[in-house]
C-alpha cells in the first residue's frame, strides 16, 4: 500500500469509526438509562403493591384492635407509620428513623411514601424502604458492554472493508499512472536511443552509405510523433473545435500508408491496398487521420515479421486486416479500455483503440472486430449503421 493510500485509509477509518462510535455510544447511553429507569420503575411498582398490602393489614388491625398489636412484616423491605406531625409510631425499622431522613437522597434504597386514609392506628403516612436490587442493572451493564464490544468489532471490520473499497479507485488510478509513467519512459526512450545512436554513426562514418541510418531515424521520429499525437488527442479531443467537411479518404489513406512505409519495410510486411477512388465521409480531417493511423499502426505493431497486411477502403467501410498475433475472444471487449495492453512485449500505451472508439462513438460509425489467436485480426469501420 502506497503512503498516500495509507494516509487516506487511516483518515477514512478515523472519520468513519470516530463518528460511528460516538453516535453508537450516545445511543447506547440513552438506551442504558432508559432500561435502568424501566428497572427502577418496575421495582417502585413492586413497592406500591407492597404498600397496598401493608395498608390492608393496618386496616384489619385497626378494626380488630385488641391488647395484642402485631405489625405486618414483609420480607426484604422495611416500613413504618408516622403521625400527621411526621412522628414515628411503629414499624419494622431496626431503630426509629425520622421522617426527614427519608427525604434526603439515598442512592442505595428505594423509598415509597403514601398517605393513610383514614388514619389507621393513628398513622397518617406509610413509609416503605427497600434496598435497590442491582442484579438486573449489573446484567444490563454486562449485556451493554458485551454488545458494544461485538458491535465495535463489527464496525471495525466494516470500516476496514469500506475503507478498502474507498481507496480502491485511488489504488487503481495510482497503479495506472505508475504503469503509464513507466511505459512512457520506455516508449520515448526507445526511439530517442535509436535517433541518437544513428546520428552518432553518421558522425563517425559520415562517408558510408547513410540510407539505412536515415531510415531508422525516420522510423524513430515518426514513432515519437505518433506517441505525441495520441497523447495530445487524449488530453484535448474534448476541447478542440472540429471542422466537419467532406474528407477524401482515398487520398488520405494513400498518404498515411506512405507515412508508415518505413515501418512496413522494417518488418518486411506484404501490404495489399484496395482503395475505391473518391471515397468521402463527412468528418473532421484530423479525426479521420487519427482513426487510420491507429488502425494501421496497430496492424503493423502486432503483425508478424514478413506478415501480411490488407487495407480496403470503399464508400461504405474501411477494413484493416493483419496476419499477426490475434486476440482472444474473451478479451476483445477489453482492448478498447484506456491503457489496456494485451501483450506487454509490444510497444505503445494501450490508448490507440481507445481513441478509435471515441471517434467511432462521436460520429456514429459502426466498429466490428474479428480476430483469431495466432492468425490475425480484422477490423471493420462502417460509415453508417445500414
Amino acid at each position: 500500500m502506497y503512503s498516500s493510500e495509507r494516509k487516506s485509509f487511516i483518515r477514512f477509518l478515523i472519520i468513519y469509526l470516530g463518528s460511528t462510535f460516538v453516535l453508537f455510544f450516545v445511543a447506547l447511553v440513552i438506551f442504558y438509562h432508559y432500561q435502568k429507569n424501566q428497572i427502577i420503575t418496575h421495582q417502585m411498582q413492586t413497592l406500591e403493591i407492597k404498600s397496598q398490602y401493608i395498608k390492608s393489614h393496618l386496616r384489619i388491625l385497626h378494626e380488630t384492635y385488641d391488647s395484642v398489636l402485631i405489625y405486618p412484616v414483609v420480607e426484604g423491605l422495611d416500613s413504618g407509620i408516622y403521625t400527621l406531625e411526621k412522628q414515628y409510631i411503629v414499624g419494622t425499622f431496626d431503630k426509629p428513623v425520622s421522617f426527614e431522613t427519608f427525604m434526603r437522597h439515598d442512592s442505595k434504597h428505594l423509598l415509597h411514601v403514601s398517605k393513610i386514609e383514614p388514619y389507621y392506628l393513628g398513622g397518617a403516612y406509610l413509609v416503605i424502604r427497600k434496598p435497590i436490587d442491582y442484579s438486573p442493572l449489573e446484567t444490563l451493564q454486562y449485556n451493554s458492554t458485551l454488545f458494544m464490544l461485538i458491535a465495535g468489532a463489527f464496525f471495525i471490520a466494516l470500516g476496514i472493508y469500506l475503507g478498502r473499497l474507498f481507496i480502491a479507485p485511488m489504488r487503481e488510478y495510482i497503479k495506472t499512472m505508475k504503469d503509464f509513467i513507466q511505459d512512457t519512459t520506455h516508449e520515448l526512450n526507445t526511439p530517442i536511443s535509436v535517433i541518437l545512436a544513428n546520428i552518432e554513426m553518421l558522425e563517425t562514418f559520415g562517408k558510408c552509405n547513410t540510407h539505412k541510418e536515415f531510415e531508422r531515424i525516420q522510423i524513430a521520429s515518426k514513432t515519437l510523433s505518433i506517441l505525441y499525437d495520441d497523447l495530445t488527442y487524449l488530453n484535448l479531443n474534448h476541447h478542440y473545435y472540429r471542422t466537419i467537411q467532406s474528407v477524401d479518404l482515398s487520398e488520405l489513406l494513400r498518404s498515411r500508408c506512405l507515412y508508415f512505409d518505413a515501418m512496413i519495410q522494417d518488418k518486411m510486411i506484404d501490404v495489399t491496398l484496395l482503395i475505391t477512388p473518391d471515397s468521402r465521409v463527412d468528418m473532421d480531417a484530423r479525426d479521420a487521420m487519427r482513426l487510420m493511423d491507429n488502425l494501421i499502426s496497430n496492424a503493423i505493431k502486432y503483425n508478424k515479421p514478413k506478415g501480411a497486411l490488407m487495407i480496403e477502403l470503399t464508400h461504405e467501410h474501411l477494413i484493416v486486416e493483419d496476419g499477426g498475433i490475434g486476440i482472444e475472444q474473451t478479451k476483445i471487449d477489453q482492448i478498447f479500455n484506456r491503457f489496456t495492453r494485451l501483450s506487454s512485449s509490444q510497444g505503445g500505451f494501450g490508448i490507440g483503440l481507445s481513441i478509435v472508439r471515441q471517434i467511432i462513438v462521436h460520429y456514429g460509425f459502426v466498429l466490428s472486430i474479428d480476430s483469431k489467436l495466432h492468425k490475425g485480426t480484422k477490423v471493420m469501420v462502417r460509415w453508417s449503421k445500414q
